[in-house]
């Protein structure tokens, strides 16, 4: 990874300006999509962009730009319906950070049907880590505040990027629940803890919940992995690798309220709590933080740029995942970063905006 695109993570307001090029991409299509993809019952339906309001031919430029623009795959769903399918969408990328919405899911579920107490604390639940371990006051953290990122517990962790080390408060300068901090040990930790209280695997859970449920075609247990730094964390990072169509699909969930078909996967009202926003992240955007999701609620300047509020993440800030409810839209951007990659700039905040103009007037 070239220096400095860790930054882009989470702590960029690029991460904002990223969300308002997605917006665009929900308006694009290709004109030979397939109609459909998947079994039968869990087929994914393609639509023309003229149907949601956009022009065809407007729209030729854009896949030009989308040629050019070095991202692997693009796509965007209207009420579960593709309208843009672009790129290799069948091959599993890195998913980054956009692993945490994924564990998210599965607290939900878990949660209702009573397996996790959100108001368990670390000292309940008997989680500490490696010297120096965790003091008195830390492992008063509930499992609500890691979901929040906001522990108030800032050990080492693995998969942490730079700027995440170098940001780090001190140990003990913040009281669990007091502070928000994006924080790969409380992401971290929440894994252990599901596993641990549920009696299962994160991701062949993952699997028999949520992926085999709603069609995933390409996801792998197998492809998926834990990244074990034992120098700093006894818990590992847990990587998913999915494909564009497989994380559209699980966009849809979300912007479906949780159904699949006549099937609730995961509960509504767990959608809505975890995508309530609890903290700032960036001020000027009205973006905060949810359980695992960003969030820019109704009124903020950037629920106000798309269109309507709504929720993301992002991986790497090049991967990314954004849900609009009220546009009933899902908006999905994959990249190669499994080897060496480069920075791909503005381009996709500009085929954003030649794609929000492509609107047809009425």
């Amino acid at each position: 990874m070239p220096p400095g695109n860790s930054i882009k993570h989470m702590y960029s307001v690029r991460v904002a300006l990223a969300l308002c090029l997605l917006a665009g991409y929900v308006l694009s299509s290709c004109s030979d999509s397939p109609t459909s993809t998947g079994t039968e019952d869990n087929a994914l339906e393609y639509v023309t962009p003229e149907s949601v309001g956009y022009s065809s031919e407007a729209l030729e430029e854009v896949e030009e730009a989308a040629e050019a623009s070095g991202y692997a795959a693009m796509m965007a769903l209207y009420d579960g319906k593709v309208f843009f399918s672009w790129g290799d969408v069948s091959r599993n990328f890195q998913c980054h950070s956009i692993r945490k919405p994924f564990l998210c899911a599965l607290y939900g579920m878990h949660v209702e049907e009573g397996h996790i107490d959100l108001d368990d604390t670390l000292g309940d639940l008997q989680i500490d880590d490696i010297p120096p371990s965790l003091t008195t006051a830390e492992k008063g953290a509930r499992v609500r505040d890691l979901l929040k990122s906001r522990s108030g517990v800032y050990h080492e962790a693995a998969a942490e990027a730079q700027i995440m080390i170098d940001t780090r408060p001190e140990r003990g300068s913040h009281a669990p629940g007091t502070f928000f901090y994006y924080n790969n040990w409380d992401f971290n930790a929440l894994g252990a803890i599901f596993e641990q209280e549920t009696g299962t695997a994160i991701f062949e859970e993952f699997k028999r919940r949520i992926a085999d449920p709603i069609g995933m075609e390409d996801f792998s247990v197998d492809s998926c992995y834990y990244q074990f730094e034992p120098e700093k964390s006894m818990y590992p990072a847990y990587h998913f690798r999915m494909s564009a169509r497989d994380m559209a699909r699980f966009g849809a969930l979300y912007q479906k309220g949780g159904m699949w078909k006549d099937r609730e996967i995961v509960p509504a009202g767990w959608i809505a709590e975890s995508t309530t926003k609890y903290s700032v992240y960036d001020e000027p955007s009205g973006i905060g933080y949810g359980y695992m999701w960003y969030v820019f609620p109704a009124g903020s300047a950037m629920a106000d740029m798309v269109g309507a509020p709504g929720f993301y993440h992002t991986g790497v800030g090049i991967h990314a995942m954004i849900v609009v409810p009220g546009l009933k839209l899902v908006l999905v951007q994959r990249y190669d970063t499994d080897g060496e990659w480069e920075d791909p700039g503005d381009i996709g905040m500009q085929i954003g905006f030649m794609i929000i103009n492509s609107r047809i007037e009425e």
